[in-house]
């Protein structure tokens, strides 16, 4: 929406009563930037996941399933994106491509779905040679059926509980690219750029800086504690 602008005087009168978490150093409000910054921080991890999954699932399934050539081939070029340190590949594709936010989806979810595809993989492999499976092969059933209605659904527990710890480390990912401002490009709220915003004034006005960098580890932290969630209720399924 529109950015609202304040003159510094009626910043400096109405303090905490319109403002809850005040302002900041140009007199935006630090509640609604948070609000904003979530939206961004989470919609962003969230689209990246996607993009993390589907490109991720698909060569699992693929590369289990099928077998072969086709699995070594998948799997090599996976061992060779997974070689190279992420922190690099992620700052020269930010560096490479326009910085918006659309970019920045696509660049988390290009570069996180090869430990999607290994999982999935081993659970195919795992999976393919079990009596119902066996049993669908024998009544006819095509390897795309089996394996969209068969393979996957029963791997779906530790994608959902990687998904949780993954969907984290995007979000932990975004603020820090927004933080070098290689993400959300100012004025767009992100809980990462409000830390780098913040930083400019930490010893007058801390919270600017903790408020955003709380929230971010409050996230990563709720997102473990799902994961671990997700494999307790597994377990107890199989008890």
């Amino acid at each position: 929406g529109a950015v609202q602008t304040v003159p510094a005087a009626a910043v400096a009168s109405a303090g905490i009563r319109r403002f809850w978490l005040g302002t900041d150093t140009v007199g935006r409000d630090v509640l609604a930037r948070l609000v904003s910054g979530a939206r961004v921080s989470l919609g962003v991890g969230a689209l990246a996941l996607v993009v993390a999954l589907v490109l991720g699932i698909g060569a699992g399934l693929v590369a289990g399933w099928t077998g072969g050539v086709v699995d070594a081939l998948l799997m090599r070029f996976v061992d060779a994106l997974l070689a190279v340190p992420m922190l690099f590949l992620l700052l020269f594709l930010a560096a490479v491509f326009r910085p918006s936010l659309g970019v920045l989806v696509l660049i988390l979810g290009f570069s996180s779905w090869m430990g999607v595809a290994r999982l999935v993989r081993g659970q195919v492999l795992s999976l393919k040679e079990r009596e119902f499976i066996l049993a669908a092969r024998a009544i006819g059933a095509s390897g795309w059926r089996i394996a969209f209605t068969h393979l996957l659904p029963n791997a779906l527990t530790p994608i959902v509980q990687d998904g949780a710890l993954r969907l984290g480390d995007l979000i932990l990912v975004e603020a820090a690219l927004s933080y070098l401002g290689l993400g959300a490009q100012p004025p767009t709220a992100s809980w990462g750029t409000m830390v780098a915003e913040g930083q400019e004034v930490l010893a007058s006005t801390w919270w600017l800086t903790m408020l955003p960098t709380a929230l971010i580890a409050a996230t990563v932290i709720a997102a473990a504690l799902a994961a671990d969630g997700v494999q307790e209720l597994a377990r107890r399924e199989q008890t």
